[in-house]
């Protein structure tokens, strides 16, 4: 633990890339010839880590958009938004909090840019992605994974096996 301490804490950015990015507007031209739509979009973030040597980890922030009108897609889009990142010194619950805030927080403004760029190309209205809770989003996952555990470890009374 004093070991630990003792090591200096440290967080760097040492790139930030697209790892992929795809766009489909399966119904073109068809879209852009219909009239008015007020398009319904749906949302899925999702963010994951992996070391890639000693103390840099690549930690990828996923967005996609779906973008329906009357059940028909307008657009699909999704990107993956990457960055190496030199994280050193920290506990384990406070490199899984930076990880899951601070890391998503840092690439979000460059997703949320490729996102509104391919939407634009794409022959659509500017899109804009509101600003995320990144936060919030981490509390929460903390708190069903909390819960998932003590149901587990409920179910396990009559035998099945838990890991931690």
């Amino acid at each position: 633990m004093a070991e630990e301490e003792k090591k200096q804490r440290l967080i760097l950015l040492q790139k930030i890339y697209i790892k992929d990015l795809s766009f489909e507007s399966p119904n073109s031209p068809d879209v852009f010839t219909g009239g008015q739509w007020s398009p319904k979009t749906d949302l899925n973030l999702r963010s994951s880590h992996s070391a890639v040597r000693d103390d840099i980890h690549e930690v990828i922030l996923t967005i996609t958009v779906n973008a329906k009108h009357e059940n028909k897609t307008l657009f699909l889009v999704e990107v993956q938004q990457a960055g190496l990142f030199q994280i050193a010194g920290y506990s384990k619950e406070e490199f899984e909090a930076i990880v899951g805030t601070f890391c998503p927080n840092t690439l979000f403004p460059y997703a949320r840019e490729a996102v509104a760029g391919i939407v634009a190309k794409g022959g659509f209205p500017e899109f804009l992605l509101q600003p995320i809770n990144f936060d919030a989003l981490y509390a929460e996952s903390r708190k069903q994974a909390q819960a998932q555990a003590e149901a587990q470890a409920a179910a396990g009374n009559g035998g099945a096996e838990t890991s931690h």
